[in-house]
């Protein structure tokens, strides 16, 4: 744990691309990896497709949905909401065009249309444990408030002790679950959580 120094909290900013796809990675425990890979040109890296990815401005995933948290000019802590649309009709159906590790995900944000979600959230492991985590889901509060909706979501994996712990504290409650789909990019199995927090 560092403790040193100040921890700032700011919206992201176009040239933060880079920093919010690597927090976004380290937030995704190997996943969202996996699949920029299996969008990568020749040559580019998984990290490069994120980056390009955060780099968009009419995107969900995009910079402009996300928080930083730093220290000493570098980016210790993200996290990356937004409201969820309803579903498409007939969109349940599109699961199984997806890869079968993204299929829980995605069935559960069904689960959460309406709500402000947090799709990316993420302290790097050295600045755990002074409240960066607390401080950023704070800031999710006033942006789920500023966007009309008084409910918060988020998914976790079961056996992510750690963060589920952190939500707790924080007043979120399990509202769904879907297994979680083995797969070699991930170290996790189990259930997958969908949490939400009411902020009325």
């Amino acid at each position: 744990m560092i403790s040193a120094g100040k921890t700032h909290y700011r919206p992201a900013r176009p040239q933060d691309a880079s920093a919010v796809a690597e927090l976004f990675a380290l937030a995704g425990h190997g996943i969202a990896e996996y699949l920029w890979s299996l969008q990568a040109r020749e040559g580019q890296s998984a990290i490069e497709v994120g980056t390009e990815r955060a780099g968009r401005d009419g995107a969900n995933f995009s910079w402009r949905n996300a928080i930083l948290a730093e220290r000493d000019g570098e980016a210790v802590g993200m996290l990356l909401g937004y409201v969820l649309p309803e579903p498409p009709p007939g969109d349940d159906a599109a699961l199984n065009h997806l890869p079968p590790v993204l299929r829980p995900f995605v069935a559960l944000e069904h689960r959460a249309a309406g709500t402000f979600y947090i799709n990316g959230f993420a302290v790097r492991p050295e600045h755990r444990g002074n409240g960066i985590g607390s401080k950023l889901l704070y800031k999710s509060r006033q942006r789920a408030l500023a966007a009309g909706t008084a409910r918060i979501t988020v998914e976790v994996f079961e056996q992510n002790e750690g963060a589920l712990r952190l939500y707790q504290r924080q007043g979120f409650r399990i509202l769904d679950r879907r297994p979680a789909v083995p797969h070699p990019c991930h170290p996790y199995s189990g259930d997958i959580l969908l949490l939400v927090q009411n902020l009325n």
